[in-house]
């Protein structure tokens, strides 16, 4: 058998079989690997490579005006007014230094030498990857008082590098490409996603102008981007977007050099009850932290802890945890280095010790001279602190009787819980079915070998206005953190999930959404992790049902009602679902939980800032944002991505 196995595997396969790439080949041949996705996420990070190198620019000193500009022809260009690129020739690849730079991998000036002190580009492969996959770039480089040019098609040279004579005066790079679409899914720019990633680099870089131009409408768009203030701008921003209010007036800012190193934090407390905190480093945003995230967290308890104690705030033995403090901030914290080490080219973990001693110093001491010269804000932090603290303790009394089953049913598991027989998590499904009529129907239709139902019960607490002791003791809530057996909040563990599928069954109305908002919600504040791991889904009940005889269609859509209407011709009768109670056991089968024939759309977390402000928006205590919102977006009501 094992020859048979060996006999038929090894085919032709000889020194011939093996493949090598060379240029940008691999590259084109594997983008996710050097992109991460050729998806939507994956186009506008080619914009932002290129963008980075400009940045870079400004933060060796030498740039501090960058335009973007979306064009008619779907291409992309960005200009600086830096250095721009070494352009003699290369005396090792002997290639003008220009076309290294936009033509091999790993080729750039921030591997040493005094070309970048400090750079966000770590591995050198942006400039080149871009190129790589765009249809076509053209470069216009001015340096050294001379203007080169270049073209490439798809990673190759289409018109030669060439010296065009004097520069007249002008100095930096510009960089024109169109991404390929037969690399990516799509290619049309989003002005909405650039703009943000654009307002966030001019916060981290007080002073610089960043223009963005969307030249593709009859009347362009234009969005200038400077922030003389910095991060305490930023902080600024972000209170006003999450509709928080302080609970102090200033913002508290502080920022420390070593070396070649620099830290800089902004922040401000609000009457929320969750944590806003941005880290980066060189730039880029740190969405999994790192060492400068950590060392402003012990920093931040230890000041707080002892300040307290100093001016009998606290009591002796009383000792306040990093999240109590951390309720309600808005931070910002920004780190500038050389060799910065990220865990990979993502840079989504910051890795360098040094920076963690850096951060927390700079925090000890800045910090408690704020305190110490502001003792009226000083008080109000520690008192939230305490009120927070207070809060947790409560709640641990309250996850002892949820986690004991305090509803009824024996072992922790709800009374309601129509549990499934198969046992293997990934294989099974958790319906959360909005009211007990429906939860009987769908009791009745589902598969229980592998679909388990749990009806809702009663009004699903709203926990972007509650404390998490309120979360605990919560009637609507507690048979659902007892079915899914993880735990909530700082004891969530995924790997004791009980459902592969957490799956939001509610009515296709105005009150449905709201349940749906609602469950999302919860597990956004509390149990992260099922939405960032894929696990939560939203069923899609149809909205009609058109009968025409023996004949039955259903409807999810106006749009689709409409043209089954016009396919089955008159003498028909189209009714709609005021809800899932009016459909039998059968039709909710066929139509909402049938793998075979239903839709569920997968919750997916792709910007948690965002996701965090759309949250805030919607369920926060301010009516008018809210209905703002509402309004500006009813259109999108189908499409719910999170």
């Amino acid at each position: 058998m094992a020859e048979n196995i060996k006999n038929q595997t090894t085919g032709n396969y000889d020194e011939n079989q093996i493949q090598v790439l060379e240029g940008l080949e691999a590259v084109r041949k594997r983008p996710g690997m050097y992109i991460g996705t050729t998806s939507e996420k994956g186009l506008h990070h080619l914009v932002y490579e290129i963008v980075d190198n400009s940045i870079d620019e400004a933060l060796a000193g030498y740039c501090d005006t960058i335009t973007i500009t979306l064009h008619k022809d779907n291409s992309v260009s960005v200009q600086d007014n830096g250095r721009g690129v070494p352009s003699r020739m290369h005396q090792k690849m002997g290639i003008p230094t220009l076309e290294v730079v936009f033509t091999v991998l790993h080729a750039g000036g921030k591997f040493g030498g005094e070309g970048y002190k400090i750079a966000g580009g770590l591995h050198g492969v942006g400039a080149s990857v871009v190129n790589a996959l765009s249809e076509w770039m053209e470069v216009d480089n001015c340096f050294d008082g001379h203007r080169y040019t270049e073209r490439f098609e798809r990673g190759k040279v289409a018109r030669a590098f060439k010296d065009e004579g004097d520069a007249e005066g002008k100095h930096g790079l510009y960089v024109r490409f169109k991404p390929d679409s037969e690399i990516f899914e799509e290619t049309v720019f989003s002005t909405e996603i650039l703009a943000k990633r654009v307002r966030e680099q001019a916060f981290l870089n007080a002073g610089i102008r960043i223009v963005l131009i969307d030249d593709r409408k009859e009347e362009p768009e234009h969005f200038d981007f400077c922030y003389e203030g910095g991060l305490k701008s930023y902080v600024e921003f972000l209170n006003n977007e999450k509709k928080a209010e302080p609970i102090h007036e200033d913002i508290i800012y502080m920022k420390e050099d070593r070396g070649t190193s620099t830290a800089e934090v902004a922040m401000q407390f609000n009457d929320s009850y969750t944590v806003a905190m941005m880290s980066f480093a060189n730039n880029m945003n740190t969405i999994d932290g790192g060492t400068h995230e950590i060392g402003f967290k012990t920093g931040i308890t230890k000041i707080i802890n002892d300040y307290g104690h100093q001016k009998n705030i606290l009591k002796e033995k009383e000792k306040l945890t990093s999240d109590d403090i951390m309720e309600g901030i808005c931070v910002v914290i920004s780190v500038k280095l050389v060799d910065a080490q990220f865990e990979s080219q993502t840079k989504a973990k910051l890795g360098n010790s040094e920076i963690r001693s850096l951060v927390y110093s700079m925090v000890c001491k800045k910090l408690e001279e704020y305190l110490e010269e502001n003792p009226k804000t000083a008080k109000i932090i520690i008192e939230k602190s305490i009120s927070s603290c207070r809060a947790r303790e409560a709640a641990k009394k309250a996850r002892e009787l949820a986690r004991n089953g305090s509803s009824g049913s024996g072992g922790g598991r709800p009374d309601k819980l129509a549990d499934c027989h198969e046992k293997r998590k990934e294989l099974t499904e958790l319906y959360l079915v909005e009211g007990d009529s429906a939860g009987g129907t769908a009791k009745s239709g589902r598969d229980s070998h592998y679909q388990a139902i749990l009806p809702l019960r009663g009004k699903v607490l709203n926990v972007e206005k509650t404390r998490i002791d309120k979360v605990y003791s919560n009637l609507s809530l507690i048979p659902i953190i007892q079915a899914l057996g993880c735990g909530i909040g700082e004891e969530f563990d995924l790997e004791k999930l009980r459902y592969g599928k957490i799956i939001i069954m509610a009515d296709a109305d105005v009150d449905g959404s709201h349940i749906r908002i609602l469950l999302l919600t919860f597990f956004f504040r509390h149990m992260r992790g099922l939405i960032d791991n894929g696990h939560v889904y939203l069923a899609q009940p149809p909205l009609y049902k058109i009968e025409k005889g023996k004949q039955i269609r259903y409807a999810f859509s106006d749009e689709e009602r409409d043209a089954i209407i016009e396919e089955m011709g008159g003498n028909l009768k189209a009714d709609r679902y005021k809800g899932l109670g009016e459909m039998n056991a059968e039709q909710l089968w066929e139509t909402t939980m049938d793998p075979e024939t239903r839709t569920i759309l997968k919750v997916t977390v792709e910007d948690a800032m965002e996701c965090d402000k759309t949250f805030s928006l919607l369920m926060g205590d301010k009516v008018e944002p809210r209905r703002e919102f509402i309004e500006a977006n009813a259109k999108y009501v189908t499409n719910l991505d999170i």
